[in-house]
């Protein structure tokens, strides 16, 4: 594999007895589309936010571009870029206000600012709205809007927790399309997802159920390894069958 951006160890989180994480391992090359799969309450986002450093890990480590996430959590928060379920936006700003005020929470130098506030619209496709109150736009255009800020700052990897959901069809389409230049920039992109069709679009995924990788490896690979005529829903079913069957087992 290319160089690591993203690499985990045993990983676990724990909240009281309620194991939310439990035993991740994985490691994500640069310029990887890796997808996280799996029903909510899987443990995606628990494990999402501790590589962001906004969680410290109960036990087990990792690391985001090279720096710790438990004793180095500021260094990686400065490193990468995050967008939430909710897109994070401020909707009593304009389109070009939520641009200026996130380019200076990720410390964007002032003679830089102007470039990637420009690149940023026109990623988005918002040029012609930069002066419209967010509150205002669509929802694929406060999606777009969305990615834009998290990624001011330049980061080389970027953490996109559900990023779709809720957003009609066609503008999930064209959001991946972002997605696919970044990656092809050199980006590393880390996306939880519970929509099948989104699953086909990553290099690589885990299937996440119960706070554990049930499966992992490229869309390709996990459909051959269930059948000929496999689908991805195929093999999510079946992971998690076989999954239940042996927690059943250990209970007895």
């Amino acid at each position: 594999m290319a160089e690591r951006a993203v690499r985990c160890s045993s990983l676990v989180k724990r909240f009281g007895s309620f194991t939310a994480v439990d035993n991740v391992s994985l490691d994500v090359g640069r310029g990887e589309i890796f997808g996280f799969l799996g029903p909510n309450g899987a443990g995606k986002s628990t494990t999402i936010r501790i590589l962001c450093g906004l969680l410290a890990p109960t036990s087990g480590t990792a690391t985001v571009n090279g720096f710790d996430v438990g004793r180095e959590s500021e260094k990686v928060k400065q490193s990468i870029g995050y967008m939430s379920q909710k897109f994070s936006l401020y909707d009593d700003l304009t389109v070009e206000e939520n641009l200026d005020f996130f380019g200076g929470i990720y410390g964007v130098a002032t003679a830089l600012r102007p470039e990637r506030k420009a690149y940023a619209l026109r990623m988005a496709a918002l040029e012609a709205e930069r002066g419209t109150m967010t509150r205002q736009l669509a929802g694929g255009w406060k999606q777009r809007l969305a990615l834009g800020c998290a990624i001011l700052h330049s980061p080389p990897v970027v953490f996109l927790d559900e990023p779709t959901s809720g957003v009609d069809p066609i503008a999930r389409r064209r959001f991946w399309d972002l997605i696919y230049d970044m990656a092809a920039g050199g980006t590393t992109v880390f996306v939880t997802t519970h929509y099948m069709e989104e699953a086909e679009y990553c290099h690589r995924l885990a299937l996440m159920y119960r706070g554990r990788i049930v499966a992992l490896g490229s869309p390709s690979q996990l459909k051959e390894a269930c059948g000929p005529e496999a689908t991805m829903e195929d093999v999510f079913v079946e992971s998690i069958e076989r999954e239940e069957a042996e927690h059943r087992e250990a209970a007895r």
